[in-house]
Order: C-alpha cells, then sequence, then structure tokens
C-alpha cells in the first residue's frame, strides 16, 4: 500500500484520516516497512499532540520504540533560556540520532513543527556532548569535573537541584537534567567503582546502578573554542560590544547568561537541521502542518522585528541591550524547508479527500470521524450514556467491532459500571488494538488511550 512513499521515495497525500487517527496509520506504516532503528519521522503540530501520538503508540504499535525531540519552550529571541530537561532530552535524542539508532524494534521519532524549523548543533557536536561509565571503568576525575563545567553544571556543596554538581575527595554527586534522581560516582583512585541514585532530601542511596550516560546542561558549550567563536561573531555583526552589553562581558568571561542560546548560530562553527540528522528516514507531517509552518514563521519574524526596532530606536536609560541575530541563521525559511521535504519521501495525512496531481499520490485510508454525540449534549434532556449504548449497540450488530477511549486507568473502570448500569456489560479492558481485534462479537473494549476525537 505504501511502496511509492516507503521504497520509492515519492511524495504522497494519506487521506481519509481523521483527528484521532494519526497514530493508527503510523502504526500501519511501520508494519507494512518492517524495519529495525529509524523508520519513521513524524512531525506533529505542536507538544501536546506530539505527546499524544506517543502514548498512543503503546495502544497501536507496542512493538515500537518511540524518540521525542520538543522544541525550546521559550519565545524566539526570548530573554530566557529553554528549560533544562527539554534541553536535555534534545541532547539526548540528538546523540542518539548522530551516533545512528541501534534497535532491533523500529524506533519512531516523534517531533514538533517548530523543533523541525529550528537549526541544531552539529551531528559531530551532538556526539561530543554526551559522557556514559560504568563500574568497573578507568575514569579521569579531573577531566569528568572540567567536562561537568564546560557543559554547564554548577558546583556547590550539597546536591540537591537539576544541574548542580559536588566533588568531595574520591566521590562525585550530580544531578543531571533528565534524571529522576541526582547520582553519586564513588572512586578509588581512577576506578568507578559504583553508581548509586540518591535521595535528594536525606542524601540516602535509594538504588544501584549498572551505568550512567550525561548529556549536556545546554546547547551552548563555554569552551575556549567557543567562546573566541562567539566573540568574533558578535562584533562581526554588531560592531564593538558596550560596556553594558551584559551578554558580550559575560560570554567573554566565560559565565552562562540568561537566553545565550538565542545566538546558538555564534557559539557554532556550522549548524544542521533536523533532516541532516535523519536522513533518508520517510517523513510523516501532521495535517495542520503548513498552516503551523506558516504560523511560526511569522511569529519568529514580528519577535525578530519588534528586538531590531528597539535597538534602532536607541538605548532606554537602564535598558539591557539586545541585539538578534538574522532569522535565518537560527531558523529554516519557508523555502528552505519546502525544498528539504522535496528532498525526501513525505506523507501529509489529511482528514478530507484530495484529488490526484501535483506530483503527489493520494493513498485512500476512508476513516471518518467518530460520532461526537454533541447533539444529545446540548438537548439537556437526553442521558448520553443511554445515547452510547444505542449506538455501540448498532455498530456491534453490524458487527463491527468498539473500543472505547478512556483518559486513565480510573476513568476506565468508572465508565465499565456507569455503562453496566446503562444496559451495556458486555465490555472488556484491553490495552493494545491487537488484542481489540480478538474480541468476540458484541463485546466492547475499554482503551486507556488518550485521542481527543474518536474514529472509524
Amino acid at each position: 500500500m505504501f511502496e511509492a512513499f516507503l521504497r520509492d521515495g515519492g511524495n504522497v497525500v494519506l487521506t481519509g484520516i481523521p483527528d484521532g487517527a494519526d497514530v493508527y496509520a503510523l502504526a500501519r506504516i511501520l508494519r507494512e516497512q518492517r524495519k529495525s532503528g529509524l523508520a519513521l519521522v513524524f512531525v506533529a503540530q505542536d507538544a501536546q499532540h506530539m505527546q499524544m501520538a506517543a502514548d498512543a503508540f503503546s495502544f497501536f504499535a507496542p512493538e515500537a520504540g518511540v524518540m521525542q525531540l520538543p522544541a525550546w519552550d521559550c519565545l524566539p529571541y526570548d530573554r530566557v533560556s529553554p528549560n533544562a530537561s527539554v534541553v536535555a532530552q534534545r541532547l539526548a535524542v540528538l546523540g542518539q540520532l548522530a551516533r545512528g539508532v541501534e534497535d532491533e524494534r523500529p524506533v519512531v521519532l516523534l517531533t514538533t513543527a517548530n523543533a523541525a524549523l529550528q537549526r541544531l548543533p552539529s551531528r559531530e557536536f551532538s556526539k561530543a556532548q554526551s559522557w556514559r561509565a560504568l563500574p568497573g571503568n578507568r575514569v579521569d576525575l579531573s577531566k569528568l569535573v572540567d567536562w561537568l563545567e564546560v557543559n554547564g553544571f554548577l558546583r556547590s556543596s550539597t546536591v540537591r537541584e537539576t544541574g548542580e554538581y559536588a566533588v568531595r575527595g574520591g566521590i562525585i554527586d550530580l544531578f543531571s537534567p533528565g534524571g529522576e534522581e541526582p547520582v553519586r560516582l564513588d572512586f578509588f583512585g581512577d576506578t568507578l567503582e559504583s553508581i548509586r541514585a540518591f535521595d535528594p532530601e536525606t542524601q540516602r542511596t535509594t538504588r544501584q546502578m549498572k551505568a550512567i550516560e550525561l548529556v549536556a546542561m545546554s546547547e551552548v558549550v563555554l569552551s575556549e573554542e567557543a567562546v573566541s567563536r562567539f566573540r568574533k561573531g558578535y562584533v562581526s555583526r554588531f560592531g564593538a560590544a558596550d560596556r553594558d552589553d551584559i551578554l558580550y562581558q559575560s560570554i567573554s568571561e566565560g559565565r552562562r547568561y540568561a537566553g545565550m542560546e538565542h545566538w546558538l548560530p555564534l557559539f557554532h562553527d556550522k549548524l544542521e537541521t533536523l533532516f541532516d540528522y535523519t536522513g533518508a528516514t520517510p517523513i510523516v507531517l501532521d495535517g495542520a502542518i503548513d498552516d503551523v509552518v506558516r504560523e511560526r514563521l511569522d511569529q519568529v519574524g514580528e519577535h525578530y522585528a519588534a528586538r531590531v526596532e528597539v535597538m534602532e530606536g536607541g538605548k532606554a536609560a537602564g535598558a539591557v541591550p539586545y541585539k538578534p541575530i538574522e532569522p535565518r541563521e537560527l531558523y529554516l525559511g519557508k523555502d528552505e524547508w519546502a525544498q528539504d521535504l522535496a528532498d525526501h519521501a513525505t506523507a501529509r495525512l489529511s482528514a478530507f479527500a484530495v484529488p490526484p496531481g501535483q506530483g503527489q499520490q493520494v493513498i485512500e485510508f476512508d476513516g471518518r470521524q467518530g460520532r461526537s454525540f454533541a447533539a444529545e449534549r446540548a438537548a439537556g434532556d437526553v442521558n448520553i450514556f443511554d445515547a452510547l449504548t444505542d449506538h455501540v449497540g448498532r455498530l456491534t450488530k453490524d458487527e463491527k467491532r468498539v473500543v472505547i477511549a478512556c483518559w486513565s486507568d480510573g476513568s476506565r473502570e468508572r465508565l465499565a459500571q456507569v455503562m453496566g448500569d446503562h444496559g451495556l456489560d458486555r465490555v472488556a479492558p484491553i490495552e493494545t488494538e491487537a488484542k481489540a481485534r480478538e474480541l468476540p462479537n458484541g463485546m466492547t473494549g475499554l482503551a486507556v488511550l488518550g485521542i481527543e476525537h474518536g474514529f472509524e
């Protein structure tokens, strides 16, 4: 069904995929592809839809691995840095992609339009910005401390917060972004003897660990080379810095500065794109992607123009200068985005019928929106559970399998009770789509599946 997309590298439109059915379609593609490692990239419209897709994979394709690459959680040209946990997740995923995804399962990379539009540190950088060790490994303790300093960790007497580290003789405590607990590295000479997680409040060990892998606190590393590159790039673009240019002064002194990531290109000799990281991997695009991309690029342009207007209008008393780099240095432009997609096998999801043409092949899924019960809600004098029971009864009478999606285990248990009270007692909890297909005739499945809309 997907030969033109998966093997011929074509540009296709998958129609008849209403809201909620996107991961069902992705699971179908993965099964037909039969590939281990990185098999598919899905660009969702935003972080909420990316997370919903990740959760839905446990139902539609539990056999698949899922990676998520979020965008920065701050506005373009902001004065704040992205959250440390977001950066940690980004760097961990970028490191995996740069090294190559080695997995016996098919793996899907989920990301967002905002993340895909932003330029990234090079693959060489992402490979280098991780540190991994096992008990028994020889580790140069001083080099590890240097790595922590350069990569944004803060030294403290006692580790309690993310991004802190402490050194006490042959022991290093550190709290890596993305980690659930801080860890304690116990050395005997140059040998790492043990890795233990501990409670930051009590400082007591909670468990032994078999390995540790650290990622940097930021996509900006303040090495001597990076600082020198920043200084030259900043001056070449904006001229000599004033004394009150705190960004320039802080970076020149090797100190981190809030929001410095928005000058990312000045710290790196080159930036790459998500397409560089994923290579020839097929890409599936959310149905609303074109509108989202246009709105995002408009937002970037507006924020840049606002910063330029303030900069050119003269410095207000007490104001901290903000000299923005051009959008094209940090983000893909509309034409570059379109060209990158044209160079890859892409499939666009659509809930509606699309006429063939314009170099696109159309693949029809024949899906449609599920019953919404909006009329029953609006009526006020109709019991919605009676309406649900009647609807499910008609579907099962036509020998269709029915699954009702619930938000949580608790809501599933409650719904089973309520439906039983309304005459629909042939229900069973199910965990996967495969189990749904095994339901006997007349049995309704109840699944924990966080989708906003039903589909048929």
